[in-house]
């Protein structure tokens, strides 16, 4: 972080070099020298300790290294009295707005929260996205060196994070999203990828956190979430944060009657195995809703259906779905027994799958075999997951004397390996389900990146507005950030190779180096030109060098209002 202030650029002989990068030009300070035994001469080390200042190449911008290597250097007097860094990064700033302002999202905000508050709100969305963190208690680090949508820049405290978090009323999330799904085309037929996640928590007094089901069990009560996720446009819909103690299958009827509420009449809903239900199913049918599910496998209708066609298909090219590595055949079956329509059964078979489980169930009968060797001749009560592969045989006092697997259950599970099974409520071919049923990958990424990118794994709060609060932020900037996602993967498909920059992670590392550096004027400036990477980057946002030139220039101006205001003029 460079300091407030300039300084002479220290006249030590031989021991400052220069070194340019871009339009900067960076002092280099050689504080020591290591002898290399082997090449037998010496290393020189060297550190930065600041920045040439352009209008005068005498003078530099230190940093905390000039501070360290000249602790005995006379500073300045005067500081610049400013509450923020003399070094602003924008490139990430200018990204985000582009797509809050694409979506409307500041505009839908305002109508809810006010001005004042919507200017807070959306600072807590960036920082969210660029710090990869939830905490309020940082978020004046990241407000002091990125500009801000509140008013005149404010950098609010974390005290004052914690009261607007506390203050904000459920209604305006809802309302928000009733705005936010209006402005959808509901003539549109659409895809609804719907999945759930949910999230340790060991707060005592919010509503919603009970003991449930979690994925990962750490003995904590638990809040369900989840998310409705447009597939065909690829963006989020709505959010539901619920008790953990409610399974999947019975949130499932809320969501159904929350999307024809929303008034979505023709889609159609892609959902994961945990959601099959009878009443699930007889509810979307009477909505007229269609579904893609993925059934459970191993259960008796599934296993009939692929032992009955195992061995037609596998092997006929027409039933290859190359772009998925699999083959494919559809069969009409009803899905239970007073089922009133037929569905459609699309069975696939994976070599690649195949022998990854038939490996896995090999690696299960050794790890068995081993475990019932060292209980020969002992008390032993054997579980369910051993008597499902082995017969075993007690003595009348209970001692384990022998075991023998169960060929034919075995052998019926190696004939299932590599199968898997969708269904679909209407007519289409194998090849067009795995399609859809592949874009859950999209809604399962943002579930991803809520909790690896955007520092949600655990919420830090202790109330009930304050949990549903950061929620609602959540959402707001998985919108964002798969809105970033989804430009940067279409980007990347029209560049040769495989750019390694075009991930949101990486894209947002980079754009972080275009900063703008305050001078001696008091003017803040680009510190230096937008790299190649860079604008590769910034073309998928359809922006260019002029239009972040353009940009900086408008900050620097808001930076500057925002100084006078504060008696910095």
């Amino acid at each position: 972080m460079y300091l407030d202030f300039l300084v002479k650029i220290p006249d030590v002989k031989g021991k400052i070099t220069y070194k340019k990068k871009g339009e900067a030009v960076y002092v280099n300070y050689e504080y020591a020298r290591e002898y290399d035994k082997g090449r037998k001469f010496n290393i020189p080390k060297r550190v930065i300790i600041g920045k040439v200042i352009k209008s005068d190449p005498t003078m530099m911008q230190p940093n905390q290294n000039y501070l360290t290597q000249f602790p005995e250097a006379e500073l300045p007097e005067e500081k610049y009295d400013s509450p923020r860094s003399s070094c602003i990064k924008i490139g990430t700033h200018v990204v985000i707005d582009r797509i809050l302002w694409e979506y409307r999202i500041p505009e839908l905000l305002e109508k809810q929260l006010g001005p004042k508050d919507t200017g807070l709100f959306l600072d807590l969305v960036a920082y969210s996205l660029v710090c990869e963190n939830n905490a309020g208690q940082y978020y004046p680090e990241y407000a002091f060196n990125h500009p801000s949508y509140t008013e005149d820049m404010h950098i609010y405290s974390d005290t004052k994070i914690s009261d607007f978090l506390g203050n904000m009323m459920r209604d305006q999330s809802t309302g928000f999203l009733n705005d936010w799904n209006e402005r959808s085309d509901h003539r549109e037929k659409i895809y609804v990828s719907y999945d759930s996640t949910n999230k340790n928590c060991q707060a005592g007094d919010i509503e919603i956190v009970e003991f449930g089901h979690p994925k990962v069990d750490l003995g904590c009560p638990v809040f369900n979430y989840s998310i409705a996720y447009d597939t065909q446009n690829a963006v989020p819909l709505f959010y539901e944060s619920y008790p953990g103690s409610i399974t999947d299958i019975s949130q499932l009827e809320c969501t159904i009657k929350k999307a024809e509420g929303y008034g979505y009449r023709n889609i159609g809903f892609i959902l994961d195995r945990g959601y099959f239900s009878k009443d699930n199913i007889r509810l979307l049918d009477k909505c007229g809703y269609e579904f893609v599910l993925m059934v459970k496998g191993m259960n008796t209708l599934v296993d009939e259906l692929v032992l009955e066609v195992r061995g037609t298909f596998e092997e006929s090219r027409k039933c290859s779905i190359r772009r998925h590595s699999v083959y494919g055949i559809t069969v009409k079956r009803k899905l239970y027994a007073d089922d009133e329509k037929e569905r459609y059964f699309h069975i696939y078979h994976s070599t690649g799958k195949e022998h990854g489980e038939r490996e896995a169930l090999e690696d299960r009968l050794e790890r068995l075999g081993e475990l019932l060797k060292k209980q020969y001749g002992k008390n032993y009560k054997p579980g369910a997951g051993v008597l499902k592969y082995y017969d075993t045989f007690l003595d009348q006092n209970g001692i384990f004397t022998a075991a023998s697997e169960k060929e034919d259950v075995i052998r019926r599970e190696l004939r299932l390996c590599g199968y898997f099974v969708l269904v679909t409520s209407e007519k289409m071919s194998a090849e067009k389900a795995l399609d859809l049923y592949y874009r859950r990958d999209a809604s399962e990424k943002l579930f991803r990146g809520d909790k690896s990118y955007l520092g949600n794994k655990c919420m830090r709060t202790h109330s009930t507005e304050s949990t549903e609060a950061k929620i609602f932020i959540e959402f707001i900037a998985l919108i964002v950030r798969n809105g970033i996602y989804t430009k940067l993967k279409a980007e990347k498909e029209e560049l040769d190779g495989n750019p390694n920059y075009m991930t949101v992670p990486a894209a947002m590392r980079e754009l972080d180096k275009i900063e703008l550096i305050r001078g001696l004027d008091r003017v803040y400036r680009l510190d230096h030109a937008v790299t190649k990477t860079q604008k590769a980057i910034l073309n998928a946002f359809g922006m260019d060098a002029n239009y972040i030139k353009a940009r900086a220039n408008r900050i620097s101006e808001q930076l500057r209002y925002a100084d006078e205001g504060r008696g910095n003029a």
